[in-house]
């Protein structure tokens, strides 16, 4: 997060995840719904309900929180305890790892491999639990590589949680962006916990509105851990992300449209490239090629930020050092023009 926070501007800029940014016209009635009145001590109850309808749970099952990272921080904090372990996948969000390390919680990690399609391995996950693992973390479509986690494997995930007397946190903030439905993974049982947002797959991150699905008893811990974090969320925020639910079928069609113009732009342009090997992402807005013979890709990512004004993500910051992060997201004509950069880098080191 520093890096994306620090880092030049970039003309051609594939770093991003998050779907192109709504105009104030893709959301008919914001100007009507902006107001600083209402009441939202534990989550605006008309979001909770828009909230809850969309993902097939009860209004007591959801928490409101300020995006994803948010939500997951509050998860942390609510279930967490100095010396408890988590455990996180890799490659990994660095931030689902270090805001564990922030509340004194120790983290461990098991594989998702290349050799394997990065598929969810259960027997991975098992091998990697000590015997203070409190949470299992995992995204769903897969950050960095877009891979979407079996159902079987969730579930033979969360009976491994649930003998260790364990939840597993299912980060799904990219999985309104997936072609074909997805059951949320709280559906699964009590021992699934699900984050997410309007963030990345709706275009909306201006509103910062993320939320948490659990079971009741849960949600009820992470609300009062949230009495000493931030209290409330904004209800400004809130307001006009109840809006947002009532077009989500738009945005949703929207961010579709866009996502499947550019994917057919980037796979090929990446099945063309010999120099980059990747899996063929289930969802999600970004891609994860390998560089073979290339040990760490920063020095390659920074000339291309200085010298063709293009960024991409450097591998490292996932524990994938040869590989590099491309999101295709953004506007088309400029994912177009900064492949064609990256081409270029690619063809200068041959």
């Amino acid at each position: 997060m520093h890096w994306a926070k620090t880092r030049p501007a970039a003309t051609f800029d594939l770093a991003i995840s998050n779907v192109l940014g709504c105009s104030i016209d893709d959301l008919p009635g914001a100007a009507e719904a902006l107001s600083l009145a209402g009441r939202n001590d534990n989550g605006y109850q008309p979001l909770l309900g828009a909230i809850a309808k969309r993902y097939g749970v009860e209004a007591s099952q959801v928490t409101t929180a300020q995006g994803t990272s948010g939500a997951n921080f509050l998860v942390y904090a609510a279930l967490l305890s100095p010396g408890d372990d988590v455990l996180v996948e890799r490659p990994g969000y660095d931030p689902l790892m270090e805001a564990a390390r922030l509340l004194g919680a120790n983290v461990n990690q098991f594989d998702r491999i290349f050799e394997d399609q990065y598929a969810l391995d259960p027997d991975r996950v098992k091998a990697a639990m000590t015997p203070r693992t409190k949470l299992i973390v995992v995204t769903t479509p897969h950050n960095p590589t877009g891979v979407i986690a079996a159902p079987e494997a969730l579930r033979e995930v969360g009976r491994i949680a649930a003998a260790n007397d364990a939840h597993v946190v299912v980060d799904e903030v990219y999985l309104d962006t997936s072609a074909r439905p997805v059951r949320p993974a709280v559906q699964l049982g009590d021992r699934f916990i699900v984050t997410s947002s309007l963030t990345k797959s709706y275009g909306l991150a201006g509103l910062r509105c993320g939320w948490i699905l659990s079971s009741p008893e849960i949600a009820e811990r992470i609300r009062r851990a949230r009495d000493v974090v931030d209290g409330t969320g904004s209800i400004v925020s809130e307001r006009l992300a109840v809006l947002a639910f009532e077009h989500l079928d738009a945005l949703t069609s929207r961010a579709r449209t866009l996502l499947d113009r550019n994917r057919a732009i980037i796979e090929p342009f990446l099945a063309q490239r010999q120099e980059l090997e990747y899996v063929r992402p289930d969802g999600g807005t970004v891609v994860f090629p390998r560089m073979p013979g290339v040990h760490d890709t920063r020095q390659f990512a920074e000339r291309l930020l200085s010298e063709r004004h293009t960024a991409v993500v450097p591998g490292h910051f996932f524990q994938a050092p040869s590989h590099i992060r491309v999101g295709f997201s953004g506007d088309t004509q400029a994912l177009e023009d900064g492949l064609k950069e990256l081409a270029a880098a690619l063809d200068a080191r041959a």
